[in-house]
């Protein structure tokens, strides 16, 4: 099974779409589903995505074949692309630096939107969600995936254009976490 925790409806919506999911509830999430994806929308900030992950760890029985994901849209510098698909390699959260793909690049996660270039690439969710999986030994295989959406300028991201710069990863995205 796949696991998917996404911030956003917009984000959600992407694969929705591709993948055909199907609404339904979990405690008080939304959660969309099928054969081999469910899908968690946690809401925006740390403390929300460890929620929703850990409710997804809690509910579900870990299998060693599961995947665990966060997946949505990053501010990033202009040493990236707009719609280019970032798998991290780690996460920087309050100045300390969490490592696991030595060579990907890293996310810091703030508690607040960035108005300013402070970073290669930046969110707000990546470590509350790593920190929800990394302290399951049962998880063997998670990723952290970002499709960048603007350079720090998050007044400019539409839920339209949220959804249209992760679905038109789909392909890549769905290759990455099926593997």
């Amino acid at each position: 099974m796949i696991y998917i925790q996404t911030a956003l409806k917009p984000e959600a919506q992407a694969f929705v779409d591709y993948f055909k999911l199907k609404k339904s509830k979990l405690k008080n999430y939304t959660l969309f589903s099928n054969e081999s994806i469910r899908l968690i929308i946690s809401g925006m900030g740390v403390d929300a995505a460890r929620a929703a992950t850990q409710t997804l760890i809690n509910h579900y029985d870990i299998r060693d074949d599961d995947c665990y994901c966060n997946i949505g849209i990053a501010a990033a510098s202009r040493n990236f692309a707009l719609g280019e698909l970032v798998l991290c390699g780690g996460v920087n959260y309050r100045d300390i630096e969490y490592r696991f793909l030595k060579e990907n690049p890293l996310i810091t996660t703030f508690d607040t939107a960035q108005e300013e270039i402070c970073c290669e690439l930046a969110d707000m969710e990546s470590f509350g969600f790593y920190d929800a999986v990394i302290h399951n030994p049962a998880i063997k295989k998670f990723y952290i995936l970002k499709v960048v959406s603007d350079y720090f300028e998050p007044q400019k991201v539409s839920k339209e254009l949220a959804k249209s710069l992760l679905f038109a990863k789909m392909q890549t995205i769905e290759t990455i976490i099926k593997d």
